[in-house]
C-alpha cells in the first residue's frame, strides 16, 4: 500500500470506531460522506485491501507485450530506422512494418532501453514570433539547405518554398549546390500547383539580388542610379511577383524550422526507400511533399486565396531562364558564353538585337520580336595569315668605324715571344697566387 492509501486507512478506522464523525473524517479526507460510506462499508467486509484499486499489478488489455517492446528496439537499433526521431519512427512502424503503435508507447520502449531521442527539446528562448499572413498565397519562403541527404559525406542542396500562412511545402527541388536552377524549379511546382504568389522573401544571395546594390551611396540613389536586376529577379519581374529581403536568418524562421524537419525526416526515408541519387530524390519528394503538407500544414486566418493565375500569353519556359542581349553579325552569328552560334533559316537582319534564351527545358533559342530561332554551335574558320620573315641586312662597320681603329695597329699574331717565355707567363696567370 501506498502512505496515502494508509493514512486513508487509519482515518477510516477511527471513524469506524467512533472517535472521527461521518462528517469529520469526510472532511479529512477531501471525499463526500457517501464515497466515505462506501470506503467503510468495504473496508468492513474486505479490510485494507479493499483501498487498493482492482487494476493495481495488471497489465492493461492495450499494452504491448515484452516481445512487441523487444522488436521496437531492434528495429529502431537496425540500419533501416536509425536516428529517426520518435514521431517519426512510429509513422515508419505503421507504414512498413504493420504495427499500429502510439509515439508515447514507442518512447517509454525505446527510453526504458537507454536510448535517446534525437530531437531532444532545447531550453525555451523566450522570442517574438511574426504573425502568419492572413491568406494563403501572400508571401511565399524561399531558401536552400545543404546537407548530406543520402549519408556519407557528399553534401546536396535542396532548394525549397514554404507558404507563410498555411506552412505548406509549395516546391521542392534537389540540385548538387545552391543554383538559379533549384530556384526556378520551386516557382515553377508552386505555380503549376497553386498560381502565381503576391511575394516571395527570400535571403540576400547574388541569385536574389545583385551584391553591388550594397555599394550604392545615397546620393547614386537619390539621382536615380541602380543596378542591373538578377536572372532571378528579372523573371520574378515578369511575372509580377514582388521581392522581399532578409536580413537574418531567423527573420524567415519558418522555412528554418522546416529545414530542421525534413532534415531529421528525409534521410531515414531515403534510406527506406533505397534512394541515392538526386533524381530519384526529386522524383520521390513529388509524392512525399503533399503527404507531407497534409500532416502538417495549417488553416489559414482567411480561405481566399491570394494566389493568381499565370497569365495566358506568359510562357514559363520563356520566363523562367537565364536571358541576356546580343546583336547578330552579317551571317546571323551570335556570341554566348564564349562560343559562337549560328541561327537556323535566318531572317533576323543584320546587325539586329536578339534576346538569347538559355535554359534546362528548351536548350538555347534566339527571340527576335518576341520571335523563337533555332540555334546551332557555329565554329568560325580560322584566317591563315602568312607569317612575313623580314630578312636582317649585315651590318658591315666602315674602316673608320672605332671598332676597326682600335685594333688596327695590332698584329693578328706575333712569333717574337718563344716558348720559355710563353710559360712562364702563363705560370704567372695561373699558378703563382696558388704557390
Amino acid at each position: 500500500m501506498t502512505q496515502s492509501q494508509i493514512n486513508r486507512y487509519h482515518v477510516i478506522m477511527k471513524s469506524l470506531e467512533g472517535k472521527l464523525t461521518v462528517a469529520a473524517a469526510s472532511d479529512a479526507l477531501g471525499i463526500s460522506e457517501r464515497q466515505l460510506t462506501r470506503l467503510r462499508n468495504g473496508v468492513k467486509e474486505e479490510g485494507a485491501a479493499f483501498l487498493i484499486h482492482k487494476n493495481t499489478s495488471r497489465i492493461p488489455s492495450h499494452a504491448i507485450t515484452e516481445e512487441e517492446k523487444q522488436k521496437i528496439v531492434e528495429l529502431y537499433r537496425g540500419d533501416k530506422y536509425t536516428g529517426a526521431n520518435f514521431l517519426h519512427f512510429s509513422e515508419l512502424l505503421e507504414e512498413h512494418e504493420g504495427m499500429n503503435i502510439s509515439r508515447s508507447t514507442v518512447h517509454r520502449a525505446l527510453t526504458s532501453s537507454g536510448i535517446e531521442s534525437p530531437k531532444k527539446r532545447r531550453r525555451f528562448k523566450p522570442h517574438r514570433s511574426r504573425k502568419r499572413k492572413l491568406q494563403e498565397g501572400l508571401l511565399l519562403q524561399m531558401d536552400a539547405t545543404p546537407y548530406a541527404w543520402f549519408g556519407g559525406r557528399t553534401k546536396y542542396a535542396l532548394h525549397g518554398s514554404i507558404d507563410d500562412a498555411t506552412g505548406k511545402i509549395t516546391g521542392a527541388y534537389m540540385t548538387k549546390n545552391e543554383c538559379l536552377h533549384g530556384y526556378f524549379e520551386i516557382i515553377r511546382q508552386t505555380i503549376e500547383s497553386n498560381g502565381v504568389p503576391a511575394a516571395t522573401y527570400t535571403d540576400r544571395h547574388a541569385i536574389f539580388r545583385s551584391q553591388k546594390a550594397d555599394k550604392l551611396t545615397i546620393e547614386e540613389q537619390l539621382a536615380g542610379k541602380t543596378v542591373n536586376d538578377t536572372q532571378f529577379g528579372r523573371a520574378m519581374k515578369e511575372l509580377g511577383i514582388n521581392m522581399i529581403y532578409a536580413r537574418s536568418a531567423q527573420a524567415k524562421g519558418r522555412i528554418e524550422r522546416l529545414w530542421e524537419t525534413l532534415q531529421s525526416r528525409l534521410v531515414i526515408e531515403f534510406r527506406v526507400h533505397n534512394i541515392k541519387d538526386v533524381h530519384q530524390a526529386n522524383a520521390f519528394l513529388a509524392d512525399y511533399i503533399p503527404n507531407f503538407n497534409e500532416q502538417f500544414a495549417v488553416e489559414p486566418e482567411k480561405s481566399e486565396s491570394s494566389y493568381s493565375p499565370l497569365a495566358p500569353e506568359i510562357d514559363l519556359n520563356l520566363v523562367l531562364c537565364v536571358k541576356e542581349t546580343r546583336i547578330v553579325d552579317n551571317g546571323g552569328v551570335f556570341s554566348f558564353k564564349r562560343k559562337s552560334w549560328l541561327i537556323n533559316n535566318c531572317d533576323v537582319p543584320k546587325k539586329a538585337k536578339i534576346e538569347v534564351i538559355a535554359s534546362a527545358t528548351n536548350g538555347i533559342i534566339a527571340l527576335h520580336k518576341d520571335k523563337p530561332y533555332e540555334v546551332v554551335p557555329f565554329i568560325k574558320p580560322k584566317k591563315v595569315r602568312k607569317v612575313q620573315q623580314k630578312k636582317r641586312k649585315a651590318v658591315v662597320p666602315k674602316e673608320n668605324h672605332h671598332w676597326k681603329s682600335r685594333y688596327r695597329d695590332i698584329p693578328l699574331y706575333s712569333s717574337d715571344l718563344t716558348n720559355a717565355e710563353i710559360y712562364n707567363m702563363l705560370n704567372d696567370i695561373f699558378l703563382s697566387k696558388y704557390a
